[in-house]
């Protein structure tokens, strides 16, 4: 019970993020390898598809298929990804042509998604764990605020101490 004159026990407050990299859901993804590597000096790192209820998870979006490029400017990821969406399918959250994301690689997925939720954020599935890529084992979650803003949260594997 609170007293008056006595202070409110506050959440866990979550660590600072890190940038880890900023996302664009674009209309066709060849097109936008061009623009960013021709235009804009980037060099595309890889690109590659990914699919199935993991994705569904992390992104909200429903069942689909993504092809996706890493380019990078001056030591920077930038994510472009296709989303190929039934026509009828909703176009809202991260995954909507034209949306931006800014990714972030937090100490604990779990408490910053506590945090956040106390300022109207909403996860847009579940956290899901990176099966097998170069990020193996990390945690990652996007989250839409109540301006429809997107965030990507990243929490890499634990190191162990060698």
């Amino acid at each position: 019970m609170h007293r008056p004159g006595s202070l409110v026990p506050k959440p866990p407050r979550p660590a600072a993020p890190r940038v880890n990299h900023v996302g664009f859901s674009v209309r066709c993804l060849e097109s936008s390898i061009r623009l960013w590597c021709e235009c804009f000096g980037a060099t595309l790192v890889r690109q590659g598809e990914m699919s199935g209820s993991f994705l569904s998870h992390v992104t909200g979006a429903p069942d689909t298929n993504v092809k996706m490029a890493i380019v990078e400017i001056d030591g920077f990821p930038v994510e472009l990804l296709e989303y190929a969406l039934e026509a009828e399918a909703p176009r809202s959250g991260g995954y909507r042509q034209g949306v931006a994301h800014l990714a972030f690689d937090v100490d604990d997925i779990e408490v910053t998604l506590g945090s956040v939720s106390l300022h109207g954020w909403q996860a847009q599935g579940e956290v899901q764990t990176l099966p097998a890529v170069e990020k193996k084992g990390t945690k990652v979650m996007y989250i839409v605020g109540p301006d429809g803003c997107v965030v990507e949260l990243m929490q890499p594997p634990e190191r162990s101490l060698e």
